[in-house]
């Protein structure tokens, strides 16, 4: 019998802005590694075993979640889109009550999706360590040996000798919510407890009556969401009016909390939920200094320091500092006390104040075909970088307020215009007047870069009118 992976990436990250933003939040950006955060989940629980990922994400995040799959040669299984954010609980039990339609005594593991394993296999050993406890009617979860005194996680009280930490089922005690900085000291040195990973293992049905027994008040607007889901390009978007009679609550609080039939699997070969730079800068590797610098920052007499660039045309270069936080995008840029990393949702929190477009909008814009980047933006014009994907279109739109100048740079793209459909190569390039119906199409088998030149009286993504579109939106 195969473990479905229930991945859940609906979260925004903020405690890494720049780099993670609500419009592309952490867990779809390479922080450590070649892959993203979500692509190394999605590995981490796949092959012999392991069915295809039932992912839980937002709308805007959808085809990111395909894209990203099919790039680490992943099928992905079922994608139910929440309608809002309503925290865990709400999440586990749309995936437990979509999966009883297909296998109700088949196992679920539950994962977030921006974690930090270096040993998927040792993670893989956990899972199977713990499945026959799942298979018997038991909530499995799975526990992080403790390194240091923190308090940002919640942790788990043992009911038993954890001996040197083996995957090896225990029963839990109870669930301790995040302690302070001495209460964690006193947790660390009895030995007794474990972090709390968010990891869970256990059968859809015995998940379901979970759920009956300890939230049964979740059960029929889940139930009304799930059947009253709308299929849409292969995507189940959850009904919204259904869900949002769903109480926003976390599964610890729903069900874990309140259940007497709890085992924990303890798991000690490395783990980081990667919850602020500083957790970043660790699972990075700092030299001999403590430094970590990406490929275009340089780091003179520094300690205890990371300095990154996300823009290979943007150096940065630190002189003499000790234990600094420096990040820099193309539009927005960090510099922060190493210790002070868990402040940089205030910094977030500031800008959206100030109606900053960096608290929230990423630099490149991914859409379903694509993303584009404004390069330059003027009074009355703006430049921008677009890719489109092989086969994929834009929607057959008009605008109200601009005209634009379209450059092949790459690749060849298929343009209408009106009633006018032709082919424009690289250094070819094409003028869509203000108000022309037009649509561009990468008919190619590589991805296909345009420069688009835009000028007139208002430049906003709001001034589309969409006459077709084959992503659906609205």
């Amino acid at each position: 019998m195969t473990i479905t992976p229930v991945l859940l990436c609906g979260g925004s990250g903020t405690r890494l802005w720049p780099l993670s933003r609500k419009s592309y939040p952490k867990q779809f950006v390479p922080l450590v590694g070649e892959t993203t955060l979500f692509q190394a989940s999605s590995q981490r629980l796949s092959g012999a075993g392991y069915g295809a990922p039932l992912v839980l994400t937002n709308s805007d995040f959808r085809f990111i979640v395909t894209e990203q799959l099919l790039e680490v040669g992943i099928d992905p299984g079922a994608i139910l889109i929440e309608p809002e954010g309503r925290n865990t609980a709400p999440a586990v039990l749309a995936a437990a009550l979509w999966l009883e339609k297909s296998d109700p005594e088949g196992l679920m593991l539950v994962a977030p999706s921006d974690h930090v394993v270096p040993d998927p296999e040792a993670f893989r050993a956990a899972v199977t360590a713990g499945e026959a406890q799942a298979r018997a009617g038991q909530l499995v979860t799975f526990g992080i040996k403790p390194t240091h005194a923190e308090t940002g996680y919640g942790y788990l009280e043992l009911d038993g000798d954890p001996g040197d930490f083996a995957p090896t089922p225990i029963a839990l005690k109870r669930f301790v919510e995040k302690p302070d900085l001495k209460t964690a000291e006193d947790m660390l040195a009895s030995g007794q407890y474990l972090w709390n990973a968010g990891i869970f293992l256990f059968s859809v049905k015995t998940i379901l009556a979970a759920f009956r027994t300890h939230a049964p008040s979740l059960m029929e607007p889940v139930q009304t969401a799930v059947d009253a889901g709308q299929t849409d390009l292969g995507f189940l978007r959850l009904d919204p009016p259904a869900w949002e009679g769903a109480e926003d609550i976390s599964l610890d609080y729903a069900v874990m909390e309140r259940a007497d039939n709890l085992t924990v699997v303890p798991f000690a070969a490395g783990w980081s939920d990667l919850g602020g730079w500083d957790a970043v800068w660790r699972e990075s590797g700092p030299d001999a200094d403590g430094v970590v610098t990406s490929d275009n920052a340089t780091a003179i007499d520094c300690e205890n320091s990371l300095l990154r660039s996300e823009d290979a045309g943007l150096e940065v270069v630190g002189i003499g500092l000790k234990d600094i936080i420096t990040v820099a995008m193309p539009d927005a840029v960090l510099v922060a006390d190493a210790n002070r990393t868990q402040d940089v949702k205030k910094a977030v929190a500031a800008l959206k104040a100030k109606s900053a477009k960096q608290a929230v909008q990423f630099p490149k814009d991914h859409r379903p075909w694509g993303w584009f980047e404004s390069l330059v933006i003027g009074e009355r014009f703006q430049v921008k970088r677009i890719l489109v994907h092989p086969g994929a279109s834009l929607s057959l739109q008009s605008h109200h307020h601009r005209s634009e100048h379209w450059i092949v740079v790459e690749g060849t793209a298929k343009v209408t215009v009106d009633e006018e459909v032709k082919l424009v190569s690289e250094n070819q390039s094409v003028y869509i007047p203000l108000g022309a119906t037009h649509r561009m199409e990468n008919p190619g088998k590589v991805p296909m870069v345009l420069i688009e030149v835009q000028t007139g009286s208002y430049l906003g993504e709001d001034d589309i009118i969409r006459y077709e579109d084959v992503y659906a939106r609205q």
